[in-house]
């Protein structure tokens, strides 16, 4: 289990990450450290939209044995 520490943060970023967790099926502080990914790998890579970023974080999170290989589309029926 990886370590924790304590933090202040303003009542209302924490009002919003509660309301977003419970939607995204996450604790608070699984929401609140999915956008300090997002936020990273936003500042990290500022020609790539948001959207994309947390698409691919979300890609890279899931096991690989349920991912689904990629096809071209030139291979399509």
């Amino acid at each position: 289990m990886a370590a924790s520490t304590s933090i202040r943060i303003d009542q209302t970023l924490y009002e919003q990450a509660r309301s977003e967790a419970q939607a995204e099926h996450r604790t608070i502080a699984g929401q609140i450290e999915y956008w300090a990914k997002v936020g990273r790998a936003a500042l990290d890579n500022p020609d790539l939209p948001v959207s994309f970023i947390a698409e691919s974080l979300a890609s890279m999170a899931e096991p690989r044995e349920d991912a689904t290989p990629f096809v071209p589309r030139s291979r399509l029926p």
